[in-house]
């Protein structure tokens, strides 16, 4: 049986502010997906029709990574050893919105938001993995049970 050990203070920080963090995706699918008018307003019509009409497959991808992640924090929060299991999955699902995006594309979304779609893409990646090899050493110290 592993001993489980006490909360440390950086799990409450870590937790707390990726769990803000990781809402952001999760409020952005949802008001995109339910064509929310003043969510959609900051974009022009051209912008509007590409992000619409995102086929299911990367929707779904798309929600398997903003929600895995906010799930993740908030199971990292509950000190669950699944928080770990929801940001590798999360990773699933921004690899394939990386590839719809950036790959598939990638020239279009250049063209209509420039390069940051790029910069975003290496912030989040850089943040999740981060958050995965967090978890992984939360798990592995006896934090999360």
């Amino acid at each position: 049986m592993t001993e489980v050990r006490k909360t440390p203070w950086h799990l409450w920080l870590v937790g707390g502010l990726t769990l803000l963090w990781n809402l952001f995706p999760a409020v952005d699918f949802t008001l995109t997906n339910m064509q929310n008018g003043f969510w959609l307003s900051q974009y022009n019509e051209e912008q509007r029709t590409f992000f619409l009409s995102t086929p299911a497959w990367a929707n779904a991808c798309w929600a398997l990574g903003g929600f895995g992640s906010f799930i993740g924090s908030l199971l990292l929060l509950l000190r669950s050893r699944y928080a770990l299991t929801a940001f590798i999955a999360s990773a699933v699902g921004l690899a394939g919105v990386t590839y719809y995006q950036l790959v598939q594309n990638g020239d279009t979304l250049k063209r209509l938001l420039g390069d940051v779609p790029l910069y975003t893409s290496i912030v989040v990646w850089v943040v999740l993995l981060a958050l995965i090899f967090y978890a992984r050493a939360m798990k592995a110290r006896g934090v999360l049970r």
